[in-house]
């Protein structure tokens, strides 16, 4: 039988397409190496497509009772979270309502301690009201008239007085004789005295000027001479030192 083996040690017939392979994986060609990438992208898009297929199958294998059991699972946690949406709108409410509140109650201290820093004489004011001067005559304007004109003037709504431009009238104000005057609160006012009043212009006149009202008595006892002029602004600038108690506390729960 003839021998197959190749002389002088040349490969085989099969060695051939083995070298090509190794060729192949070792060293590809730019085709090569395109197919591989293709094969690749095809086979991750096969996986893809696969696991979304299963997911989409999850309950299809569940019998009627396990699926009555998912949707009470998934009922009872929409419940939840509507129960949850459902205190956390009442908290809100409840915080816009206490907010609402807090600043309704801001807004009246802020109101009351600017109507108190008024009457106290604290700040100047301005608005409507009556100026009205006195200009003696005769005799000496007495302190008896002058108050009873600031009395009347106060029961008549009167929210701020000044005399002269320069002593605001206050509740605990007082007037005494002086040399050259009246002293008003230990400073000296001379005459003529000029009350600027802010309120209700003609409830501050008809306040003066009634049967034996306050300017009767100022020129037919004293022989003054007073003119009334209502004023759709009137200006008080000056402004009372706010005393301090010394006895006084606020109560308790204040």
């Amino acid at each position: 039988m003839p021998d197959e083996r190749p002389a002088h040690g040349r490969p085989a017939p099969d060695e051939p397409g083995r070298e090509r392979l190794r060729v192949a994986l070792t060293k590809p060609t730019r085709r090569q190496a395109v197919v591989a990438v293709l094969l690749a992208v095809l086979g991750f898009a096969f996986v893809v497509q696969v696991r979304d297929t299963q997911a989409n199958d999850t309950y299809e294998g569940l019998r009627e009772g396990e699926l009555i059991e998912v949707l009470d699972g998934l009922t009872g946690t929409a419940e939840r979270a509507r129960r949850e949406v459902d205190r956390l709108e009442a908290r809100r409410d409840e915080l816009q309502d206490e907010n609402q509140a807090r600043a309704a109650a801001l807004d009246e201290a802020e109101q009351r301690v600017r109507t108190l820093n008024i009457i106290a004489g604290l700040v100047p004011v301005t608005g409507p009201g009556l100026r009205v001067t006195i200009t003696e005559s005769t005799s000496r304007v007495s302190v008896g008239s002058l108050l009873d004109t600031v009395q009347e003037l106060r029961t008549a709504g009167a929210e701020a007085m000044e005399f002269n431009d320069s002593i605001r009238l206050g509740a605990d104000s007082s007037f005494e004789n002086a040399v050259g005057g009246i002293e008003l609160d230990d400073q000296l006012l001379e005459p003529p005295y000029v009350l600027d009043v802010i309120g209700d212009p003609h409830v501050l006149r008809t306040a003066l000027t009634f049967s034996t009202g306050p300017i009767e008595t100022l020129e037919t006892l004293d022989g003054a001479t007073v003119t009334v002029e209502e004023l759709e602004q009137v200006e008080i600038t000056s402004v009372r030192d706010a005393p301090r108690p010394e006895y006084a506390e606020p109560g308790s729960g204040q």
